[in-house]
């Protein structure tokens, strides 16, 4: 879909830091956690919640109670008047739940929506179903984050086993792809320059980690964690994780947990609430795709070239290129296919380097990109991300600075 009416309030959005899974927020309920930030955030901006009349969720991975989703995270936060949708579309549900709440300004169905999305991949459910059919009615079951990383019912293949397709039918060598993880993991490190003043424009910080009585601190998050020192060195060291094939544990990114929100509005409100009057942003097209069975990392390149067709520019219009990238060969076969060289696209790093909590992820990457084009004096911004089910998705917006 193409947009002409919707609008981004310059710094009106938020993302915390990614901690791996396992670690900080490993048993702090997304959803819950997700309301505590929404209200400080809110606090900090001075934004009353009585202006929005939608909220849209984005969650991928079941947590307690998460059956009243959307409208239970907005009375916790104060909005009690307001209901929306939940969403979930795996790594593209970020992008995918911006994409509706532009759909509902542009028609003049909503005018101030607050998108929110968290997921928590630490300490995933373990599921059991009824089978009646099954011999003494036995129960199916699964463990909802583990094994769905481990096989598309469709494809039946792993998340991993779509990459090493890809590298094959591509030629992508292991060396090129220890190559860019490392030149993505200097990218990050772009960011955390002048006390992680990149990172500091959006990232809410510190985190203060309470026991599960509420009242003990536990730990102090301060940016993103669980990140390893990566050199090249250490990239050859490591086997790949399939027998024959390419990937290792370190050119692929790692679960995390984490939310991110942003507010999609009309142009006058935006004028309202951006933290600089120089600033404008516009989302200008959105474009999904779905590629052959088992070749996820394929989805991007079609994605994005129907988002910039329904904007109406070429990829040598776009200023700023941002990623989803939980694989390197994913960001190799889309500088190949769409004639980017590397070092051109992923400034300031990338899920592949700071984690990937699922439907937090796009937002932030968009968050990023909208950051990298203030800096750059405005221009055209690409997000794009592949996403289970062999599918992409894109986003296109505009940053505009007087």
């Amino acid at each position: 879909m193409t947009f002409k009416k919707v609008y981004i309030p310059y710094g009106q959005y938020w993302s915390t830091p990614f901690s791996r899974w396992q670690m900080s927020f490993q048993n702090l309920h997304a959803i819950r956690f997700a309301a505590d930030i929404s209200k400080r955030f809110l606090d900090i901006r001075g934004i009353s919640p009585n202006i929005f009349d939608e909220l849209i969720f984005g969650i991928t991975i079941p947590q307690l109670y998460s059956f009243y989703g959307g409208p239970w995270l907005a009375s916790m936060i104060g909005i009690e008047h307001v209901t929306g949708p939940m969403i979930s579309q795996a790594c593209a549900t970020g992008t995918h739940a911006i994409s509706i709440a532009a759909q509902n300004v542009e028609t003049g169905i909503n005018k101030n929506v607050l998108v929110i999305t968290a997921d928590r991949c630490s300490n995933g459910p373990h599921l059991v179903y009824p089978n009646p059919q099954a011999p003494g009615s036995t129960l199916e079951a699964e463990n909802w984050v583990w094994d769905n990383f481990g096989r598309d019912p469709f494809a039946e293949n792993s998340m991993i086993q779509t990459a090493e397709n890809v590298a094959k039918e591509a030629n992508i060598s292991r060396k090129d792809q220890d190559k860019i993880t490392l030149m993505r993991y200097n990218q990050y490190q772009n960011s955390l320059k002048n006390n992680s003043a990149f990172q500091k424009r959006y990232m809410i910080e510190p985190i203060k980690v309470k026991d599960h009585k509420g009242q003990k601190v536990i730990s102090v998050v301060e940016g993103d964690e669980g990140i390893y020192p990566t050199t090249m060195e250490g990239l050859s060291k490591l086997k790949p994780v399939l027998s024959g094939g390419t990937v290792t544990y370190g050119t692929q990114t790692h679960p995390a947990d984490g939310n991110c929100g942003i507010i999609i509005t009309t142009k006058e409100k935006a004028n309202q609430l951006r933290k600089r009057e120089d600033i404008e942003i516009r989302i200008i097209s959105y474009g999904e795709y779905k590629t052959k069975k088992g070749y996820m990392a394929m989805a991007i390149v079609p994605a994005a070239n129907k988002a910039l067709k329904r904007g109406d520019i070429s990829i040598q219009d776009v200023s700023v290129i941002k990623t989803h990238n939980p694989f390197a060969v994913n960001d190799i076969y889309f500088c190949m296919e769409m004639d980017i060289d590397w070092k051109d696209m992923n400034n300031y790093g990338s899920s592949l380097i700071y984690g990937h909590p699922q439907a937090p992820t796009m937002m932030r990457i968009i968050i990023e990109l909208i950051e990298e084009l203030v800096e750059k004096g405005g221009g055209f911004g690409l997000a794009d991300g592949c996403a289970a089910g062999d599918t992409g998705a894109a986003l296109l917006i505009e940053v505009k600075v007087d």
